[in-house]
């Protein structure tokens, strides 16, 4: 993810360039401005002067997916992101922070964009007060959304959420079922963890499985990596349509999906690079050492070989981005100069981050 701050005034410009300086090389941040002074004429400045609305600047960064700060008035930030929000699901983290450095609030995909978690990173690097409003962090409660991000579980139905945090935020017990297989010796005050599968309505059900339980949210793990291959300059369509393909035979739905990976040369590759975006999938790259190194039956390529130092790229690649106990399912499959395997890795449920 990429952070992209529009400062509105010169101080705003100057904390701008100090945030960017204190976050390092933890985050890619880009930094734009509407104020002109001293930007027209400095050809070399790391600050972008924006002559486009500031609707139309948010509306293009948020097609990028790229996380968005706002250093001035909350009533911009509100108005220049509004026509293009979409659902809690899918929205791009949005925040805002004062010129003087004081304050940085959250205000949009607090929990699944992980806005309030930026908020809070970023103020403990610049001592501002992070303003988190979102009613189950400040109580200190159980949030279902937060927890699915966490364990990376898509969430099938965002309607559910609000009635699990209606109930959390009312005190009472909610109850949640995992797959057998799957469950986590970790606690968690006010959940209830019924046996899998459950024999009657419950509020949480974690599977990978297609059954229909009486539940209020339905939560499906990412076990799914897709390891990708391909001629440069393949666009966005070209993969798109070889990928969906793939999965359809599958079963498999986008949701289940965990990440695209693929060697480091394709780092890059503008065609993966915009799928992924579009899809808000990681793309995890890696060296040719690194997937020699992956245990396994390939199929190896010494064309593919003398290209990029390894025999085959997206079948390690696919099991390497797994982790451990990872398991190729689907061999390598070429088609116009692209090549897809699908591997399934091992999950788990935890609470809390352990």
């Amino acid at each position: 993810m990429e952070l992209s701050m529009i400062s509105f005034t010169e101080n705003g410009k100057r904390l701008s360039e100090n945030i960017a300086k204190l976050l390092g090389k933890e985050l890619e941040v880009l930094l734009y401005t509407k104020c002109e002074a001293g930007i027209k004429d400095a050809a070399h400045s790391n600050i972008l002067f924006v002559k486009t609305s500031v609707g139309d600047w948010a509306k293009e960064r948020m097609q990028e997916k790229n996380a968005l700060l706002f250093i001035g008035a909350c009533g911009i930030a509100v108005r220049a992101v509004a026509p293009f929000l979409t659902d809690k699901l899918h929205d791009v983290p949005v925040l805002v922070m004062d010129e003087k450095g004081k304050y940085i609030i959250p205000i949009l995909s607090g929990h699944m964009g992980g806005a309030n978690n930026l908020a809070n990173h970023i103020a403990a690097k610049t001592g501002a007060e992070p303003v988190i409003t979102t009613a189950t962090d400040i109580n200190k409660k159980f949030a279902v959304d937060l927890f699915a991000k966490r364990n990376n579980l898509s969430i099938a139905n965002k309607d559910g959420i609000v009635r699990v945090s209606s109930k959390v935020l009312a005190g009472k017990e909610i109850t949640i079922s995992i797959e057998t297989g799957h469950e986590s010796t970790c606690e968690e005050t006010g959940v209830q963890f019924v046996p899998y599968p459950p024999a009657g309505f419950v509020d949480i059900v974690v599977t990978s499985k297609d059954d229909v339980f009486d539940t209020s949210i339905l939560l499906k793990p990412r076990e799914y990596v897709i390891g990708i291959g391909c001629k440069k300059g393949k666009n966005v369509n070209e993969i798109d349509h070889f990928i969906s393909q793939i999965i359809n035979e599958m079963g498999i739905s986008i949701m289940q999906i965990f990440a695209l990976s693929s060697i480091s040369q394709k780092r890059d590759e503008q065609g993966i690079i915009e799928w992924c975006r579009k899809e808000g999938i990681p793309f995890l790259t890696y060296t040719a050492e690194e997937l020699q190194g992956v245990n396994g039956d390939f199929t190896e390529s010494s064309f593919v070989k003398a290209q990029v130092g390894i025999g085959n790229v997206c079948e390690r690649a696919a099991v390497k981005a797994c982790g451990e106990d990872g398991k190729l399912i689907v061999p390598k499959i070429a088609e116009n100069g692209m090549t897809i395997a699908i591997a399934r890795r091992e999950w788990k449920v935890c609470f809390d981050g352990k």
